[in-house]
C-alpha cells in the first residue's frame, strides 16, 4: 500500500534514571483502497495515547498501590491524565472476561464517602474476585448484576448460592432475578444482630446494677477469649440473678447453632427460638422473632457453610484505599480502583 505522508509522534517512555524519556517516530499514514487513508499500527504504544504501552504498565502497578494524586506528582502528569488509563484498561479487560462458571456469590456494600452513599459489590467466593460493582443498595443492583453475568457468558439461573445480609432488597431481588439460588444470611451480619440484642439487655439493667457499666466488651467476647480476670468478673456477676447474665447464655447458645452438623441444626435452633421467645426478655424475643422470619436463610448456612468473610475482606482493602486517597471525586472513580484491587483483572500488557 502507498504511503499517503507521514506524521511526527511522542510517546512517554519509562525514565532513564530520574529523566523523563521521549520515543519519537514519523509514522505513515496510508492509503488503502477499501478503508481509505488511515495511521499504521505501531507496536509500542495504544492509539491515542501519549505513553509507551511499558509506561502504561508501570502506572498500573503503581495505581494499584498509591493513591493517583501522589501518583501523578511522582511521574509528573496531571491526575486527570493518569485516570484514563485505569478507567480504559478496567473496561478492556472486563469486557474478556467470561462468567461461565459462576455459582457462589457474596453480596456486600460499601460506602464511597461518609453518610450514605453506597456502591455494592457482587463477589465470586470461590476466586476472591470482585466481579461487579454497581450504585445503590436496592433491589434494582441484583438486576444489574443479573445483565452483567449475561453480558459475560454467565446464566443466572446456574448460580446455585448467594450470601447476604438480611436486607429486604437484597432478599427481593435475589428471589427476582437468580431464581435458583440459595440464600444464606451471613452469619456476622446475624450474630451483630444477637450482639447487640444483649448489650440492649446489659444497659438497661445497668440503671439498677452499676457494677454493669463498662462491661460491655466481656459480654460479647467469647469466653474462651478472656483473660484471667476478666474471666473471674463474668463468672462473678452470673452468680447474681441478673438478666445479662441470662440473655449471654442465650447469646452462647445461638453461637453454637453456626457448628452444628446439618443432620441436627433444625432440631437445635428450634430449641433455641423456643428458649428464646419464653426468656421474657424483649429485646432477646424481638431476635428470635427476626431469626424465624429469616428462618430458611439462616439454617441454609448449615448446607453452604459460605459467609461473606471474603466480601468482608475485600471490603477492608477497599476501604484502606479509600482512607489513603482521601476519598475520590466520583463513583466512577471508586468503581475503578475497586476493580483494579480486587477485580484479578488481566490487562494483556508487558509487565
Amino acid at each position: 500500500m502507498a504511503v499517503h505522508d507521514t506524521t511526527d509522534k511522542q510517546w512517554r517512555h519509562l525514565n532513564f534514571f530520574q529523566h523523563k524519556t521521549f520515543l519519537h517516530c514519523r509514522v505513515p499514514r496510508i492509503t488503502c483502497p477499501t478503508c481509505g487513508v488511515h495511521q499504521i499500527e505501531i507496536l509500542w504504544g495504544r492509539p491515542g495515547s501519549g505513553f509507551t504501552l511499558l509506561f502504561e504498565a508501570f502506572i498500573l502497578a503503581l495505581t494499584r498501590e498509591m493513591p493517583v494524586k501522589a501518583l501523578s506528582r511522582l511521574i509528573q502528569e496531571h491526575d486527570t491524565l493518569i485516570w484514563h488509563l485505569p478507567h480504559h484498561y478496567v473496561e478492556e479487560a472486563r469486557q474478556r472476561q467470561s462468567f461461565e462458571d459462576v455459582k457462589r456469590i457474596g453480596v456486600d456494600k460499601t460506602s464511597r464517602k461518609r453518610g450514605h452513599e453506597y456502591v455494592t459489590l457482587f463477589v465470586d467466593l470461590p476466586r476472591s474476585k470482585t466481579l461487579f460493582v454497581t450504585e445503590g443498595k436496592d433491589k434494582n443492583i441484583v438486576a444489574a448484576f443479573n445483565q452483567d453475568l449475561h453480558d459475560h457468558g454467565g446464566d443466572p439461573d446456574t448460580v446455585t448460592d448467594v450470601c447476604c445480609d438480611m436486607s429486604p432488597a437484597f432478599i427481593e431481588g435475589v428471589r427476582e432475578y437468580l431464581p435458583n439460588a440459595k440464600m444464606t444470611f451471613d452469619r456476622f451480619h446475624v450474630m451483630k444482630l444477637a450482639n447487640e440484642a444483649v448489650d440492649e439487655v446489659r444497659r438497661i439493667e445497668s440503671w439498677e446494677w452499676k457494677e454493669l457499666k463498662k462491661t460491655r466488651k466481656l459480654w460479647l467476647k467469647n469466653p474462651e477469649d478472656l483473660n484471667r480476670e476478666q474471666r473471674q468478673k463474668v463468672e462473678s456477676m452470673t452468680q447474681i440473678n441478673l438478666k445479662t447474665a441470662r440473655v449471654w447464655r442465650i447469646l452462647l447458645a445461638f453461637r453454637d447453632f453456626w457448628d452444628q452438623p446439618k443432620e441436627e441444626a433444625a432440631a437445635y435452633l428450634k430449641k433455641w427460638y423456643i428458649w428464646a421467645t419464653h426468656s421474657q426478655l424483649e429485646p432477646i424475643k424481638k431476635l428470635a422473632y427476626t431469626i424465624k422470619y429469616h428462618w430458611d436463610g439462616i439454617l441454609n448456612f448449615s448446607l453452604s457453610k459460605i459467609t461473606n468473610g471474603i466480601p468482608e475482606g475485600v471490603n477492608s482493602l477497599i476501604q484502606a484505599a479509600r482512607h489513603i486517597a482521601k476519598g475520590y471525586r466520583s463513583t466512577n472513580y471508586f468503581k475503578t480502583i475497586i476493580y483494579m484491587i480486587t477485580g484479578k483483572l488481566n490487562f494483556d500488557l508487558p509487565m
